[in-house]
């Protein structure tokens, strides 16, 4: 278990908690073991109706910690990251995120399966995966242009440009921008809101929204089996070392 990620339960809603601020919230392999773990929990007891994830510090996460993804990561199967964007994809219950500081690469990507989203203003999102080398993940290559249109996905995915949080709601990612002060207030009473719903119904509601997931999962995988490909390129092992070597100085 990982010190890092902090799992809590109130009135039906499990909270997690990303608490490494000293690194933006950046991710390692225990700590997404630790939030697959706290999500395989919530799913199985009756008493949880919600997830809250957040970030603790002033940041969501800043994605991957690179070092640890590096130091660990030999098969792409086993990339605790791959195993957690499943793990999110497939998740029966309502997800509530509270969002502020950066957002990068999964950071946002986890978003598009979060069911509401609320965003301080120092909000900022990014998925820098072409300028990693790499491909999208967590089935955002689909996502993003479904929720945001072709063109600002392509500006988003392609260019690697960011957007804030007023922008998040323009385009339906952010359900509203919230003053940091009273963000992870406001996050929590929308998530006791929908665990004081009936939940079989509600359940029933988000089944019928999401439709067949067996298309996202798909997409995850072939993500998946590309950014495996990528990995292995010249083209990203000089931009990896160069991310390395300048992270030494």
């Amino acid at each position: 278990m990982s010190e890092h990620i902090k799992v809590s339960i109130d009135g039906g809603v499990m909270s997690i908690a990303i608490a490494r601020a000293e690194k933006k919230n950046a991710l390692t392999a225990a700590m997404y073991d630790r939030m697959i773990a706290a999500l395989d929990a919530a799913e199985a007891d009756a008493a949880i109706g919600v997830v809250l994830i957040h970030g603790e510090g002033g940041d969501f996460t800043a994605g991957n910690d690179i070092a640890d993804f590096l130091a660990t990561t030999k098969d792409m199967n086993d990339f605790g990251g791959l195993r957690f964007v499943r793990r999110i994809a497939v998740f029966d219950k309502p997800i509530v995120a509270a969002v502020e500081g950066a957002a990068i690469g999964v950071g946002t990507t986890m978003l598009l399966h979060c069911d509401l989203v609320y965003a301080a203003p120092s909000a900022r999102f990014r998925m820098p995966f072409v300028d990693l080398a790499l491909v999208p993940e967590a089935g955002a290559s689909l996502l993003a242009p479904l929720r945001m249109g072709m063109a600002k996905a392509a500006e988003f995915l392609m260019l690697g440009e960011g957007f804030d949080a007023a922008q998040g709601k323009a385009m339906g990612v952010v359900n509203d921008v919230v003053a940091a002060q009273e963000l992870l207030a406001v996050a929590r009473d929308k998530a006791q809101k929908l665990a004081g719903k009936p939940r079989q119904a509600l359940l029933a509601t988000r089944r019928l929204m999401r439709g067949d997931r067996k298309d996202i999962v798909a997409r995850i995988d072939e993500e998946a089996r590309v950014f495996g490909q990528r990995m292995a390129s010249d083209e990203a092992r000089q931009v990896f070392l160069a991310f390395m070597s300048k992270s030494r100085k």
